[in-house]
């Protein structure tokens, strides 16, 4: 969202505009080469704007094609870390010569805030994608992965050290874990094991004086702020230790369409919204409305033969997705993650993104749903989705262990009584050259459409920071993180008290 300056045709209004640019331009310019004398002779490799690779590096790991346009806020130099000293060495020199720093992982961030800049001056931007080192430890079942590395990296890492112990984190596995371990992070293994935050147990941070700290030196509170309060507000995290979780050899996954001729896809989402929840924590199944259908894409931690009368239970399963055995099938849970995201064991490791990513840009916001939505309703998003081809509405269901997690034990706090997550987006391709105004105006106006049906028991209106929304305006914070949001600016004053780590949507200090 692209802020417009409102200038009065006022002649001193003028003159101090003029004024303040020029104090801006003069202190950016300065401050720009003292970064970039002292981050040069720290060895740390830097690309700086107009250097041949500097639009390259830059765009390697834009996700969101729309802020490819020359349009969008770009940072004055790309930083490559190669090692933690590097990273020390950055955030030493930025603070010094007060240049802003931004922290990109894996480049997926919705609004874009880890590479540009939508109303502030000039920064520098620290590429973590040569910092992607992972190290499984079988004997204590946990690992230590740098921000750097994918969650297809991680996932893969983990399938060669052992076809026993999987990660709960999210499907799209070109996502950086650095920004994804910061908002949350959710998978097909939430309902039996949580957040990837959950199952976060150290980390080695960054901090704006260039101190490297671990869970026992940031402290307590700092701790549990950078599991899930965002990325960007409290330094770099380096990398995390993470708890790994069992998984059976045997995994089964399922895909089931159901167009709505007669109203099918309405009846049946209407009803998976009651049951999804509610099945047991081993079985996740995620709900996609696109093109007058519903997809139901499931991932059972057992086998098919254990899955089948689960679901055609006529009292607590989903008899009417007349689900049959050739529907199932059995793989490992490496499989089932690159199945879902409908690629190979060996393609987890591809950082790029796919061919249908690279060309459309996209707009998305999110809601929590406590209460079934009524029929009628779902007929009405149905047609309005249809009149978008390229939209999408996402339901994710919550429940099982997410359900028995208190709201303040990470920031991350909607967890008992959410049935599920349900999610906007619309798509549109980037040669068109139209910025895609139609698609961001429809996920704009569904946003108004759901109020009445997410909000009801929610003040404010949930939303979750991971997939980052800058129309949330300026309450975001509450929105984002409930009554957890007071305690992470007291962690910001502590860790960063004079707000260097900011952006447009980073942790404030305490008013």
């Amino acid at each position: 969202m692209h802020k417009c300056l409102d200038l009065a045709p006022l002649l001193l209004t003028l003159t101090c505009l003029f004024c303040c640019f020029s104090m801006i331009s003069s202190s950016s310019q300065a401050s720009s080469d003292g970064f970039l004398q002292c981050v040069t002779e720290a060895n740390v490799s830097v690309l700086e704007q107009g250097e041949g690779l500097f639009n390259k590096q830059l765009n390697k790991y834009i996700r969101n094609p729309k802020f490819l346009a020359n349009t969008t806020g770009r940072p004055l130099y790309v930083v490559m870390p190669a090692n933690a000293p590097h990273v020390q060495a950055a955030v030493r020199c930025g603070r010094d010569n007060k240049m802003p720093i931004r922290v990109r992982s894996g480049g997926h961030d919705y609004e874009g805030l880890s590479y540009r800049s939508v109303d502030a001056g000039g920064f520098a931007m620290l590429d973590m994608s040569e910092l992607r080192t992972i190290v499984v430890d079988n004997q204590t079942s946990t690992a230590w992965v740098e921000s750097g590395a994918t969650l297809g990296e991680l996932y893969h890492a983990i399938s060669e050290a052992s076809n026993l112990l999987g990660f709960p984190a999210g499907v799209c596995t070109t996502v950086g874990v650095g920004g994804h371990f910061s908002g949350g992070g959710f998978g097909t293994l939430m309902r039996k094991h949580g957040l990837a935050v959950d199952n976060i147990i150290d980390a080695e941070l960054v901090v704006a004086n260039g101190t490297l700290l671990n869970k026992t030196t940031m402290g307590d509170d700092v701790f549990w702020a950078i599991r899930g309060g965002g990325g960007g507000s409290f330094g770099v995290v380096l990398k995390w230790q993470v708890r790994l979780v069992t998984v059976p050899e045997t995994v089964s996954v399922f895909k089931v369409s159901v167009h709505n001729r007669h109203g099918a896809a309405v009846n049946a989402v209407t009803k998976w919204q009651k049951v999804a929840p509610a099945m047991p924590g081993e079985l996740y199944i995620r709900a996609l409305v696109q093109n007058d259908a519903a997809v139901f894409r499931a991932v059972f931690l057992g086998t098919c033969d254990a899955l089948l009368p689960m679901m055609t239970s006529k009292s607590d399963g989903i008899p009417w997705l007349n689900l049959r055995h050739s529907d199932c099938k059995e793989m490992t849970w490496i499989e089932s993650m690159a199945y879902v995201n409908n690629s190979t064991v060996k393609g987890l490791r591809k950082r790029t993104a796919s061919d249908f990513d690279s060309i459309h840009g996209f707009k998305a916001t999110t809601d929590y749903v406590r209460h079934p939505i009524r029929r009628e309703v779902w007929t009405k998003i149905f047609d309005k989705q249809l009149a978008q081809p390229m939209a999408q509405v996402v339901l994710v269901p919550y429940g099982g262990r997410m359900s028995n997690v208190s709201e303040d034990a990470t920031p991350f706090p909607h967890r008992a009584g959410v049935l599920y997550s349900l999610q906007l987006y619309n798509y549109w391709p980037v040669e068109s050259g139209d910025g895609g105004a139609m698609q961001t105006r429809w996920v704009r106006d569904m946003y108004a459409f759901m109020a009445p049906y997410v909000s009801s028991e929610s003040k404010p209106r949930g939303a979750y920071f991971n997939c980052r929304d800058l129309d949330l305006g300026t309450n975001w914070g509450p929105k984002y993180f409930k009554g957890n949001y007071e305690r992470l600016t007291k962690a910001k004053a502590a860790i960063d008290p004079h707000n260097y780590f900011s952006n447009e949507q980073s942790i404030p200090l305490p008013k």
